[in-house]
């Protein structure tokens, strides 16, 4: 370690460029993970926030609740408890006039059901009339205000934005919950239809003619773009590890190979292959701590600093991930130059 110390304090500028590099590559790292998550979340923050174990559609609807339909002959061979909630989803386009449209799911529930009354309400109140919703916040972000009326899909009526609610979201759109009545009529159902499908708190196993149950694993990877989108950030940060691995390796040998006659006149002292080895390890995570740092609290500041538009989050999980990645990376680039190292001829490097 004291030798490493006294290399990187004599040779600043070579490796603060070097710190600088692996910092750039630990930012991205983060950067792409952090979208990555926060993608991902609002594909399923709301189901999440229903505590969604099991989801009940038809079997012909290829795990889309949009597409699916439950009649009343079907919810009558269901057992549903306060653990169920019954829901009409419809997307839509939220519009009030002079303002841009915006891309939502129409969520019918009702009044008595879990899904109703655990929304998390950070204005206003929760919808109480078939003409009422809430909405999730990022309505609020992009203009609108509370009493705002709009049409969705052109409806004839116009629905009253009575709340706004925090993480609303499925399939990277905003929920605006009403009511089951109001859904039927903006889908046009035929009579007899009473749903799109259930949201399960508990594993459920049910299944008849019409309908079958899915566990919530298999029903959000069938959300439209989720997998998909989840395979490409994920090969992504995989390329960047291997990146920063690469980097690492590559400038520790080149260091190395510069070095060559300093170890020789070490070697000839002495001093152990192990120690010169030792020193070149902890100098290859030193250089990776110290950029971690940096870029930890650049992130930090990024995600303080960024717009609300823009789905970036974290947990710990990432941060240690990253960070035992980075050092994992960076103790495998310090073990490439041990060959060169421990070949070390005194007389030849010397030139004696």
């Amino acid at each position: 370690m004291f030798l490493a110390l006294k290399e990187i304090k004599h040779e600043k500028m070579r490796y603060g460029l070097i710190v600088f590099m692996i910092f750039l590559i630990a930012y991205m790292i983060l950067a792409t993970w952090g979208l990555a998550y926060g993608l991902a979340r609002e594909n399923t923050v709301a189901l999440e926030g229903w505590q969604t174990k099991s989801v009940v559609l038809n079997k012909n609807a290829n795990l889309f609740m949009n597409s699916s339909i439950l009649t009343k002959d079907d919810l009558k061979k269901i057992d549903l408890t306060d653990k169920e909630a019954v829901v009409g989803e419809l997307q839509v386009v939220a519009k009030k006039k002079g303002k841009t449209g915006i891309n939502a799911q129409y969520m019918g529930v009702k009044k008595g059901e879990f899904i109703y009354k655990d929304q998390d309400v950070i204005a206003g109140r929760r919808a109480k009339s078939k003409y009422e919703v809430t909405a999730d916040s990022s309505f609020k972000d992009k203009g609108y205000k509370l009493g705002d009326k709009v049409t969705l899909n052109g409806s004839d009526h116009k629905y009253t934005i009575v709340g706004f609610v925090r993480d609303a979201k499925i399939n990277i759109e905003p929920i605006m919950c009403g009511f089951l009545p109001a859904w039927k009529e903006l889908k046009n159902v035929a009579p007899g239809i009473e749903a799109s499908g259930i949201i399960s708190q508990r594993k459920l196993s049910v299944k008849g003619k019409n309908f079958k149950t899915y566990g919530i694993k298999g029903f959000t990877q069938k959300l439209p773009g989720h997998s998909e989108q989840n395979l490409t950030f994920e090969l992504m940060i995989a390329f960047m590890f291997i990146i920063s691995l690469a980097i690492v390796a590559v400038f520790l040998y080149i260091l190395t190979i510069q070095k060559l006659p300093n170890y020789a006149v070490l070697r000839a002292q002495g001093v152990p292959a192990k120690t010169l080895i030792w020193a070149t390890v902890s100098q290859s995570l030193l250089l990776v701590t110290s950029a971690l740092v940096l870029a930890l609290l650049a992130i930090w500041g990024t995600a303080a600093a960024i717009p609300a538009s823009v789905p970036m989050a974290f947990t710990p999980g990432i941060f240690l991930a990253t960070i035992g990645g980075m050092l994992v990376m960076a103790l495998l680039g310090g073990l490439n130059p041990v060959r060169t190292i421990l070949k070390i001829d005194p007389v030849q490097a010397i030139g004696g």
